[in-house]
């Protein structure tokens, strides 16, 4: 007597599992310009790579002599794969099933996600699209509420800590998000979502409604438009395959752990690439602007920048890229929004990346056109200094090798924020520090000046022309308080040679970050 009949169970299980919510479901899914989540796995990562843990997890019906009579799967689906030959976890909500709202066994599966890739110590990617509990209960219907986890089981963000901690994590968006699965989006390195089917909610419309009498659509409360700017996501895919592409780039640039460096790939970009543009970049009118984001083409390798959070704190430019192959973070003033200075915003976007590149041992370049902290009452409101103090302290913190090119402004204390210790400091001839800009100097040590004068605007300009004409970068070169002072068309080759330099550094200083408390 053989084991055939349980065999058959294992196959009827599986096959029902990958029917997700049924036929009906699935064609409503597509419908609304989505796709099954086996089905996302798949466009996500190599060919044939999917190895799917707890294919049967689910709820079963047996008659009498044990035939299955229906087979509910959870509604999470989790394992391991391949994205460009590495290994990763991924896991995600099958939207099919009760709009992707945890099922006792779906719950477990996506708890076990962390646990999966710690284990493995492998990225995990999640693929969300779904809401957090019911209060219908798992079962989907009223009754007895549940009575919850036991005291003393594990807190479920323990693990989603560890693995922050340890390896990458890439969260999307693909559908309407909220609760749980929105805070797992939040509890990411990066995150994703798609402009037209994606909503990022800590509550749906009808709560929101009912709480505080607010009726907006889940677009209005957590849209592209709203998140692109929030800070919530670092980038807004157009749809789902772009999502999974940039999915792949992304993890393209970091290590699979802490434990490991990220992979240089080799490269046909000439490190010797000097930029005739370069010369002429910055205006030398001081009240001119420049494009910053063509200044990091002209100098990272060619089509390697990957920008990310665009429309959040605008006055700072971050992203991913690479030199001469090497993984490198990137920060940039962005003198076309606020000129560059530090608002709350930015603050906030420069302490977590700065952070990110740290836990995964990416060197950091930074092109300074720092004027200051943003000034105003609108500034104070947002608490800019505290902000601005954490920054601060998460740079000084950072252990990895940092270059800092001063293309132009370097005023008060948020200057400070651009240079961690040890840092390579290059200078270009528009190179101006102090502090204070020009500007706001002249108004406050020569208030009395300006009032009294014949003409107070005419010697205000004076004045600032006076000082502006004397703020040369040669001194401090000269005292060597940079390393040195460069023509811009040398800045890819000196980068370049310094990445050459650093490679023994990040041999060495491999493993887990911590941190002091910070203001």
């Amino acid at each position: 007597m053989s084991w055939e009949p349980e065999v058959e169970g294992i196959r009827e299980r599986r096959r029902r599992a990958r029917e997700h919510g049924g036929r009906e479901a699935v064609a409503a899914h597509r419908a609304r310009g989505r796709l099954p989540v086996r089905e996302r796995i798949d466009r996500l990562l190599d060919p044939g790579s999917f190895h799917e843990i707890g294919r049967i997890a689910g709820h079963g019906e047996v008659d009498d002599r044990g035939r299955l009579v229906s087979f509910t799967p959870a509604n999470y689906v989790l394992g391991l794969g391949t994205i460009d030959g590495r290994r990763v976890a991924v896991g995600g909500e099958d939207f099919t099933l009760r709009g992707g709202s945890p099922t006792p066994a779906g719950l477990r599966k996506s708890v076990y996600a962390e646990d999966l890739c710690l284990r493995y110590r492998v990225p995990l990617v999640r693929l969300l699209e779904g809401g957090g509990g019911s209060v219908a209960g798992p079962a989907g219907r009223p009754g007895r509420p549940s009575g919850g986890d036991p005291v003393y089981a594990r807190h479920r963000f323990v693990s989603m800590a560890e693995a922050m901690a340890t390896v990458p994590v890439i969260s999307a968006a693909l559908g309407p998000v909220a609760g749980l699965p929105a805070a797992r989006l939040a509890a990411s390195h990066l995150s994703l979502m798609t402009r037209e089917t994606a909503q990022v909610l800590v509550a749906g419309p009808a709560v929101v409604e009912r709480a505080l009498g607010e009726r907006k659509t889940k677009e209005e409360l957590g849209g592209a438009e709203v998140h692109g700017r929030s800070g919530v996501v670092d980038v807004v895919a157009a749809d789902e395959d772009e999502a999974f592409a940039t999915v792949r780039r992304l993890l393209s640039y970091l290590p699979s752990n802490v434990y490991e460096r990220a992979p240089r790939l080799g490269h046909d970009d000439d490190p010797q690439r000097r930029e005739e543009e370069l010369l002429h970049l910055v205006p030398r009118n001081r009240r001119r602007t420049y494009d910053v984001r063509r200044l990091l083409r002209l100098v990272l390798d060619r089509d390697s920048f990957t920008e990310l959070q665009p429309g959040h704190g605008r006055s700072l430019v971050v992203g991913l890229a690479r030199l001469a192959g090497q993984p490198v973070g990137v920060l940039a003033n962005d003198p076309r929004h606020l000129a560059g200075a530090m608002d709350a915003d930015a603050a906030e976007k420069f302490r977590r990346f700065v952070d990110f590149f740290d836990t995964f041992h990416l060197p950091v370049v930074a092109f300074v056109d720092e004027p200051g902290f943003m000034i105003g009452s609108a500034a104070e409101r947002a608490g800019t200094i505290r902000r601005g103090a954490r920054a601060l302290f998460a740079a000084v913190q950072s252990r990895v090798p940092w270059a800092s090119v001063i293309v132009r402004r370097t005023y008060g204390v948020a200057a400070a924020a651009h240079f961690a210790p040890d840092a390579h400091v290059l200078a270009w001839p528009s190179a101006e520090g102090g502090a204070l800009p020009v500007e706001g100097g002249v108004a406050v040590a020569f208030r009395r000046e300006i009032e009294s004068a014949p003409d107070p605007e005419r010697r205000r300009a004076e004045l600032e022309e006076q000082l502006a004409a004397g703020r040369t970068p040669f001194p401090r070169a000269e005292a060597f308080g940079v390393h040195d002072l460069i023509d811009p068309r040398e800045t890819r080759p000196e980068l370049c040679a310094w990445i050459e330099w650093i490679q023994p550094l990040l041999d060495r200083d491999l493993g887990p970050r911590s941190y002091s408390i910070r203001p």
